[in-house]
Protein backbone atom coordinates (compact mmCIF):
# COMPACT_ATOMS: atom_id res chain seq x y z
CA UNK A 1 0.00 0.00 0.00
CA UNK A 2 2.85 2.40 0.68
CA UNK A 3 4.54 1.93 -2.69
CA UNK A 4 6.26 5.12 -3.88
CA UNK A 5 4.72 6.96 -0.92
CA UNK A 6 8.17 8.13 0.16
CA UNK A 7 9.74 8.27 -3.30
CA UNK A 8 9.31 11.75 -4.73
CA UNK A 9 8.96 12.09 -8.47
CA UNK A 10 9.15 15.01 -10.88
CA UNK A 11 6.49 16.24 -13.25
CA UNK A 12 6.72 15.04 -16.86
CA UNK A 13 7.33 18.55 -18.25
CA UNK A 14 4.74 18.44 -21.03
CA UNK A 15 5.78 20.51 -24.10
CA UNK A 16 4.91 24.20 -23.89
CA UNK A 17 2.15 25.23 -26.27
CA UNK A 18 0.22 21.99 -25.70
CA UNK A 19 -3.55 22.72 -25.66
CA UNK A 20 -5.39 22.16 -22.39
CA UNK A 21 -7.28 18.86 -22.62
CA UNK A 22 -11.03 19.13 -22.19
CA UNK A 23 -12.59 17.82 -18.97
CA UNK A 24 -15.93 17.66 -17.21
CA UNK A 25 -15.48 16.54 -13.61
CA UNK A 26 -17.62 16.52 -10.44
CA UNK A 27 -16.85 18.91 -7.62
CA UNK A 28 -15.82 17.22 -4.37
CA UNK A 29 -18.17 19.42 -2.34
CA UNK A 30 -21.51 19.38 -4.16
CA UNK A 31 -21.05 17.10 -7.17
CA UNK A 32 -21.65 19.94 -9.64
CA UNK A 33 -19.76 19.65 -12.92
CA UNK A 34 -16.71 21.78 -13.67
CA UNK A 35 -15.61 21.97 -17.32
CA UNK A 36 -12.61 23.30 -19.18
CA UNK A 37 -15.06 25.53 -21.07
CA UNK A 38 -15.74 27.36 -17.77
CA UNK A 39 -12.32 29.02 -18.25
CA UNK A 40 -13.27 30.41 -21.65
CA UNK A 41 -12.40 34.10 -21.83
CA UNK A 42 -10.11 34.01 -18.78
CA UNK A 43 -6.62 35.51 -19.17
CA UNK A 44 -5.12 32.33 -17.73
CA UNK A 45 -6.10 28.90 -16.41
CA UNK A 46 -4.23 27.13 -13.64
CA UNK A 47 -4.86 23.39 -13.28
CA UNK A 48 -3.34 21.81 -10.17
CA UNK A 49 -3.26 18.09 -9.43
CA UNK A 50 -3.54 17.82 -5.66
CA UNK A 51 -3.85 15.33 -2.84
CA UNK A 52 -5.00 15.60 0.73
CA UNK A 53 -2.54 13.10 2.19
CA UNK A 54 0.67 14.01 0.30
CA UNK A 55 3.24 15.82 2.48
CA UNK A 56 4.49 17.82 -0.52
CA UNK A 57 1.01 19.26 -1.01
CA UNK A 58 0.43 19.75 2.71
CA UNK A 59 3.66 21.75 2.95
CA UNK A 60 2.38 24.40 0.50
CA UNK A 61 -1.42 24.07 0.51
CA UNK A 62 -2.20 27.25 2.48
CA UNK A 63 0.08 29.28 0.22
CA UNK A 64 -1.56 27.69 -2.85
CA UNK A 65 -4.95 28.83 -1.58
CA UNK A 66 -3.63 32.35 -0.99
CA UNK A 67 -1.93 32.67 -4.39
CA UNK A 68 -4.99 31.31 -6.22
CA UNK A 69 -7.25 33.80 -4.41
CA UNK A 70 -4.90 36.69 -5.13
CA UNK A 71 -4.70 35.91 -8.86
CA UNK A 72 -8.44 35.22 -9.10
CA UNK A 73 -8.79 38.98 -8.56
CA UNK A 74 -6.85 39.37 -11.84
CA UNK A 75 -9.11 36.92 -13.66
CA UNK A 76 -7.08 33.73 -13.37
CA UNK A 77 -9.27 30.62 -13.17
CA UNK A 78 -7.89 27.84 -10.95
CA UNK A 79 -9.13 24.25 -10.78
CA UNK A 80 -7.79 21.66 -8.33
CA UNK A 81 -8.04 18.02 -9.37
CA UNK A 82 -7.84 14.96 -7.13
CA UNK A 83 -6.94 11.92 -9.24
CA UNK A 84 -5.61 9.46 -6.66
CA UNK A 85 -7.08 5.96 -6.33
CA UNK A 86 -9.46 6.50 -3.41
CA UNK A 87 -10.01 2.78 -2.90
CA UNK A 88 -6.40 2.41 -1.75
CA UNK A 89 -5.99 5.99 -0.51
CA UNK A 90 -9.29 6.90 1.21
CA UNK A 91 -7.71 10.07 2.65
CA UNK A 92 -8.13 11.48 -0.87
CA UNK A 93 -11.88 10.83 -1.18
CA UNK A 94 -14.38 13.65 -1.68
CA UNK A 95 -15.05 14.17 2.02
CA UNK A 96 -11.34 14.57 2.78
CA UNK A 97 -10.77 16.89 -0.19
CA UNK A 98 -13.57 19.13 1.10
CA UNK A 99 -11.87 19.17 4.52
CA UNK A 100 -8.57 20.05 2.85
CA UNK A 101 -10.14 22.88 0.86
CA UNK A 102 -11.49 24.40 4.08
CA UNK A 103 -8.21 23.90 5.94
CA UNK A 104 -6.09 25.38 3.14
CA UNK A 105 -8.46 28.14 2.08
CA UNK A 106 -9.07 26.82 -1.44
CA UNK A 107 -11.73 29.09 -2.93
CA UNK A 108 -11.37 27.43 -6.34
CA UNK A 109 -13.32 24.34 -7.46
CA UNK A 110 -11.76 21.09 -6.29
CA UNK A 111 -12.88 18.23 -8.50
CA UNK A 112 -12.59 14.44 -8.55
CA UNK A 113 -11.07 12.45 -11.42
CA UNK A 114 -12.33 8.95 -10.52
CA UNK A 115 -11.39 7.31 -13.84
CA UNK A 116 -7.98 9.08 -13.85
CA UNK A 117 -8.58 9.90 -17.53
CA UNK A 118 -7.98 13.60 -16.95
CA UNK A 119 -4.69 12.96 -15.13
CA UNK A 120 -3.63 10.86 -18.13
CA UNK A 121 -4.75 13.56 -20.60
CA UNK A 122 -2.76 16.25 -18.79
CA UNK A 123 0.19 13.89 -18.27
CA UNK A 124 0.13 14.62 -14.55
CA UNK A 125 2.81 12.73 -12.67
CA UNK A 126 2.81 13.92 -9.08
CA UNK A 127 1.04 15.89 -6.42
CA UNK A 128 1.35 18.78 -6.59
CA UNK A 129 1.61 19.20 -10.36
CA UNK A 130 0.95 22.67 -11.80
CA UNK A 131 -0.17 23.42 -15.37
CA UNK A 132 -0.59 27.09 -16.32
CA UNK A 133 -2.36 27.90 -19.59
CA UNK A 134 -2.56 31.25 -21.38
CA UNK A 135 -5.70 32.97 -22.66
CA UNK A 136 -5.66 30.65 -25.69
CA UNK A 137 -5.57 27.64 -23.32
CA UNK A 138 -2.06 26.68 -24.45
CA UNK A 139 0.46 25.48 -21.89
CA UNK A 140 2.67 28.36 -20.78
CA UNK A 141 4.27 26.95 -17.62
CA UNK A 142 4.61 23.61 -15.89
CA UNK A 143 6.80 23.45 -12.87
CA UNK A 144 7.19 24.05 -9.18
CA UNK A 145 5.11 26.33 -6.97
CA UNK A 146 8.21 27.45 -5.11
CA UNK A 147 11.30 25.91 -3.52
CA UNK A 148 9.56 24.83 -0.28
CA UNK A 149 9.74 21.07 0.34
CA UNK A 150 8.81 18.92 3.34
CA UNK A 151 12.44 18.64 4.45
CA UNK A 152 13.45 22.29 4.20
CA UNK A 153 12.57 25.46 6.06
CA UNK A 154 12.20 27.74 3.04
CA UNK A 155 9.08 29.93 3.05
CA UNK A 156 6.23 28.81 0.83
CA UNK A 157 5.40 31.96 -1.12
CA UNK A 158 4.64 30.61 -4.59
CA UNK A 159 7.57 32.56 -6.06
CA UNK A 160 8.06 30.36 -9.13
CA UNK A 161 4.38 30.18 -9.99
CA UNK A 162 3.84 33.89 -9.28
CA UNK A 163 6.61 34.82 -11.72
CA UNK A 164 5.00 32.62 -14.38
CA UNK A 165 1.52 34.03 -13.70
CA UNK A 166 2.77 37.61 -13.97
CA UNK A 167 4.44 36.90 -17.32
CA UNK A 168 1.38 35.12 -18.74
CA UNK A 169 -0.93 37.92 -17.61
CA UNK A 170 1.42 40.40 -19.33
CA UNK A 171 1.14 38.38 -22.56
CA UNK A 172 4.75 37.22 -22.36
CA UNK A 173 6.34 33.79 -22.53
CA UNK A 174 7.76 32.13 -19.42
CA UNK A 175 11.43 31.53 -20.25
CA UNK A 176 12.77 28.04 -19.77
CA UNK A 177 14.10 26.18 -17.96
CA UNK A 178 11.13 25.62 -15.66
CA UNK A 179 12.01 23.78 -12.45
CA UNK A 180 9.85 20.63 -12.37
CA UNK A 181 7.32 20.18 -9.64
CA UNK A 182 8.30 17.51 -7.12
CA UNK A 183 5.92 15.43 -5.08
CA UNK A 184 4.27 12.12 -4.36
CA UNK A 185 3.54 10.08 -7.45
CA UNK A 186 -0.12 10.01 -8.43
CA UNK A 187 -1.68 6.90 -6.91
CA UNK A 188 -2.83 5.11 -10.04
CA UNK A 189 -5.47 2.44 -9.89
CA UNK A 190 -3.92 -0.99 -10.56
CA UNK A 191 -3.22 -1.33 -14.26
CA UNK A 192 -3.88 2.37 -14.89
CA UNK A 193 -0.27 3.59 -14.64
CA UNK A 194 1.01 5.71 -17.55
CA UNK A 195 2.82 3.67 -20.21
Amino acid sequence: MGENRSMAINSFMVPLGTPAPAFALPRADDGGTVRLADASGAPALLVIFLSNHCPYVRRIETAVGAVAAEYAERGVVTVGIGSNDIDRYPDDDAEHLVEQAKRAGFAFPYVMDPTQEVAHAYRAACTPDFFLYDAGLRLAYRGEFDAARPKNELPSDGASLRAALDLVLAGKTVPEPHTPSLGCGIKWRPGNEPA
